[in-house]
């Protein structure tokens, strides 16, 4: 019998075209659409009648509802599952969503900035879904993200996680957190294409999915307002507070601290005559520190809470590490410290090390490990 997988789908094109390769290379594949259930409305009705033999729900979408999924991403994923004649099935995360939204919320209030789609990741994608997976007798699960898994001489033969084949779409530096026993469980099928290349073979596939923009948003923001979505969380805690230059003097006033994020420039509401920018937040005092670009450089730093895809580093080592989703990787030198921390010492300088984003260590493709930067 075929290894039976369950693949996350989205109602994108990249899970839908995924979905499509998986059954091309031989694979039993479930679909399974996450719901974070944070929506007044139902987006999704389930008919219990309709249950496999997993006794899964079915999803139902309901074409007028709004939220939750979305409605269309429900409708564009079951659309996709029923033309490739595999079943396709719904779980409700509330309970999973809603410990991330905590975390946002929390880190925002601490003056962090947080990242969320991580967090995502290393609880439901890689987590809860494995364990769902697990449920029902699967012994893989696949998403569509691109990233590649390689063979490599590993005493515990556990394959390299490496960047995607498609520089403008890696998607690595989100995927650092899963936990290393879990790679030779997972499937990752359009990591070794480019997106132009999932956009053709999902057009030849005839899935009207072909053409659908990416989503930008985070899924619990649909409107990128993320602090609205702090202050509601919150029940409207009182975050404001004063905006102050590096040697203390006042300059004005700020509406919260989960307004502001390292490195910013844009809406601080003050006029000094020359470029100014979040230098620190602080959370006790909610004050919100500002200075030149050249106050932000910094060339040490350390990270708590790392994960190894790798035998664990007891030494010093080098490698290039990225700060953030979208920048160059950087040559630096790792050292591993107590309590499941590591320093990281720059090569050059980089500007806006923000406390809450994740490092992430790589050799080449291959990505090492990462953590959270203090």
């Amino acid at each position: 019998m075929p290894e039976r997988v369950v693949l996350a789908m989205s109602g994108g094109v990249d899970s839908s075209v995924a979905a499509a390769l998986l059954l091309e290379q031989g694979y039993e594949v479930v679909g399974l659409f996450m719901r974070h259930g944070q929506a007044q409305e139902e987006t999704c009705r389930v008919d219990a009648a309709e249950a496999s033999e997993a006794l899964l729900p079915v999803i139902q979408p309901d074409r007028h509802a709004k939220g939750c999924c979305t409605a269309q991403d429900a409708r564009d994923a079951q659309r996709v599952a029923d033309r490739l004649g595999i079943p396709f099935y719904a779980i409700n995360f509330e309970r999973e969503f809603g410990r991330i939204m905590d975390y946002f919320a929390a880190e925002y209030s601490r003056g962090r900035t947080p990242n969320p789609c991580v967090m995502c990741n290393n609880w439901i994608k890689f987590g809860r879904l494995w364990e769902f997976a697990q449920d029902i007798g699967a012994q893989r699960i696949a998403t569509g993200h691109y990233v590649r898994l390689v063979p490599v001489d590993d005493p515990d033969g556990v394959p390299a996680l490496c960047k995607g084949r498609d520089p403008g779409k890696d998607q690595s530096y989100v995927l650092f957190g899963i936990r290393r026993e879990l790679l030779p469980h997972l499937l990752f099928p359009v990591g070794e294409f480019h997106k132009s290349e999932i956009r053709r073979r999902a057009a030849e596939l005839g899935l009207q999915v072909a053409h659908k923009p990416d989503s930008q948003e985070i899924c619990f923001v649909p409107d990128g307002d993320h602090a609205a979505m702090v202050r509601r969380h919150r029940g409207g805690t009182d975050l404001s507070g004063e905006i102050v230059t590096l040697d203390g003097r006042v300059v004005g006033r700020h509406r919260g601290i989960e307004h502001f994020t390292i490195g910013q420039r844009k809406g601080l509401g003050v006029a000094l005559g020359t470029p100014q920018f979040v230098v620190r937040i602080e959370p006790e005092t909610r004050r919100v520190v500002i200075g030149p670009r050249e106050a932000l450089a910094c060339r040490r730093f350390t990270a708590s809470q790392a994960n190894w895809l790798v035998p664990e580093p007891r030494k010093p080592f080098e490698c290039e590490v990225k700060i953030r989703y979208l920048s160059n990787p950087e040559p630096a030198v790792v050292t591993p410290l107590p309590g499941d921390r590591f320093r990281v010492e720059l090569a050059g300088v980089k500007h806006a090390v923000t406390p809450g984003q994740a490092v992430v260590c790589y050799q080449g493709d291959r990505v090492l490990g990462g953590g959270w930067i203090d």
